[in-house]
């Protein structure tokens, strides 16, 4: 029995009985709402350790929650909708969603969801953690502190979403090696079969605007065509040449 909280908000109330009944069994711990208003103070009460979330809600739309939340926490969020098209999809994972249910949907499959993405956000910190894993990391013109979990790109701090700090993190330790989205996926996100790939792409995107002069053609997270992504390496500027001893003086005397 996990015991963790989920909280299951739709405005279809077979929807909101039938997911929390195979979440119940599962061992969570079940809260619901109907609209988006009641949702954020369910939130506002108590923090759920995992939110599913119907996109099209009374009130308050659920990506407009989604946007409210990641402001305040990285909390896993499964979005729940009808529509079927990618550009939607898509728009929910930029927005910060870990995952995304189209209805109609198994309960069973998206209990099995619910448990992966809990498996993912989990923080179990070791009781002594690698050093390796927490010097500074220096690559060009970005300095990442792990232990702060901080990052300046050309001495101007960022502020980095958790999973793209993370990410960051990963393309930095690993430079010039090439990762496919699925190793991505299994080495920052955690091994599992359900999660969509795309969110690669999106996290990469937006790490891309962050870090990057010109995100259009990146020069430290480089994309390699037909099999991944790899982070280059950017050598700092060489220093200006100063001149030698003396040269001044003897281009005086020659005046």
């Amino acid at each position: 029995m996990s015991g963790e909280h989920v909280l299951v908000v739709d405005d279809e109330p077979s929807v909101v009985e039938v997911v929390g009944l195979y979440l119940r069994r599962e061992g969570f711990r079940v809260s619901e709402a109907s609209d988006g208003p009641s949702a954020m103070a369910a939130i506002a009460r108590e923090m759920p350790d995992l939110l599913i979330l119907d996109v099209m809600l009374p009130g308050v739309d659920g990506l407009a929650i989604v946007t409210r939340v990641r402001a305040r926490a990285e909390v896993p969020i499964i979005l729940l909708t009808a529509r079927r098209g990618e550009a939607d999809r898509i728009l929910g994972l930029e927005l910060g969603a870990d995952d995304y249910v189209v209805k109609p949907f198994s309960p069973r499959e998206l209990a099995s969801r619910v448990r992966a993405v809990m498996r993912r956000s989990r923080r179990a910190a070791p009781a002594e953690p690698d050093p390796e894993e927490l010097r500074p990391l220096m690559r060009g013109a970005i300095t990442l502190e792990p232990r702060r979990r901080e990052v300046t790109v050309r001495k101007a701090p960022q502020t980095l979403p958790a999973k793209e700090f993370d990410l960051l993190w990963f393309f930095m330790r690993h430079p010039r090696q090439v990762f496919s989205r699925s190793q991505l996926l299994e080495n920052v996100w955690g091994l599992t079969d359900y999660i969509d790939p795309g969110t690669v792409t999106v996290h990469v995107r937006r790490l891309r605007e962050k870090i990057e002069a010109d995100p259009g053609a990146p020069e430290y997270i480089q994309t390699v065509w037909g099999v991944g992504y790899k982070f280059e390496t950017q050598p700092d500027p060489p220093p200006a040449e100063s001149a030698p001893a003396g040269e001044g003086k003897a281009e005086k005397k020659g005046n």
